[in-house]
């Protein structure tokens, strides 16, 4: 038993020390995009800290939402806090499951290029709207007679930029018209729709971010118009902004070779499959097997067999 965990220890230990060395690779050349996108969720935060001076509480708007939906009250306002907690979590730990798990069908440094790419497209449009026009927030400490409806004038501008984070995020005021949480929440969602492998995760996902959008309503911290705004234009920025991205390699090959780590590397591999060509030969024969993923679409396990009888048939 001893030797048995110690090898596979050993194995584990080699693909974590492998995958780190690909990735290490990646990042390399996409570190300016990692980095630009971190800093742009501080100036994110920064710009919902500058509408909150701006806000004025006041009447709450007429909401169809908040007629329907029963109203969760101000103890119970964690529970969609919770559930979002519960998506974020999961969706970076999944990003980072090449590191452990053989299946690996994604390379973190690129799947997050493009969550990050879609997370401040989505954020520039969401400064746009709240700076564009200030209505008066729903949620409980954004009410008037409430100490933190209003913020008093900074007395420096160190005030500003240190937007007295987290406090200063979870109990902001103005930053209407979307709803950050369904940015993240829908971002998530599509990015494991597309390169995800399981069907019945892909399900729960969809079926989590509804749950998500009811619970952001029934705790009055937005209007409805905020989560419709936010269904809507995530899905269609995610989709033209995808479109431009090149389709991530593909790895149920099960293994990282097949990811040139340089444009020499990328060259060298062209001019030997053309020498090959000219020669004749035509290559491995196992790269005529039929690839699991469709038109940069990772497809589920089930479809993929589907797929490998279809192809065999034919």
């Amino acid at each position: 038993m001893t030797i048995y965990i110690g090898r596979e220890a050993s194995k584990l230990w080699k693909r974590i020390s492998a995958e780190i060395t690909t990735e290490i690779n990646l990042l390399a050349e996409n570190w300016r995009y990692i980095l630009a996108g971190l800093i742009f969720q501080y100036i994110h935060g920064l710009a919902a800290r500058g509408v909150h001076y701006l806000h004025r509480p006041g009447p709450t708007l007429q909401d169809v939402g908040f007629l329907l939906l029963p109203e969760l009250g101000q103890d119970k306002a964690y529970i969609s806090e919770t559930v979002f907690t519960f998506v974020f979590i999961s969706f970076v730990l999944w990003t980072f499951h090449p590191f452990i798990l053989k299946t690996k069908k994604i390379y973190t440094v690129l799947v997050w290029c493009r969550v990050l790419a879609f997370l401040v497209a989505c954020q520039i449009l969401r400064i746009i709207t709240f700076y564009s026009t200030q209505l008066p927030g729903p949620n409980y400490h954004c009410r008037e007679g409430s100490k933190l409806a209003r913020l008093p004038r900074p007395h420096s501008v160190a005030e500003v930029l240190l937007i007295n984070f987290p406090r200063g995020v979870i109990y902001g005021c103005g930053d209407l018209i979307f709803s950050s949480h369904m940015i993240f929440t829908l971002v998530f969602v599509l990015t494991y729709q597309k390169y995800g492998t399981k069907r019945f995760i892909k399900q729960f996902a969809w079926l989590i971010a509804a749950v998500q959008s009811f619970l952001i309503v029934a705790s009055r911290k937005h209007y409805t118009v905020d989560v419709v705004v936010a269904w809507y234009t995530v899905n269609l920025v995610v989709f033209f902004i995808d479109k431009t991205f090149p389709e991530l390699p593909d790895r149920t090959g099960g293994s990282s070779l097949f990811l040139p780590v340089s444009t020499k590397d990328k060259d060298a591999r062209s001019k030997e499959e053309n020498h090959k060509l000219l020669n004749g030969h035509g290559g491995d024969p196992a790269d005529w097997r039929p690839r699991t993923q469709v038109n940069g679409k990772i497809m589920e396990d089930g479809n993929a067999v589907l797929a490998d009888n279809a192809m065999n048939g034919a």
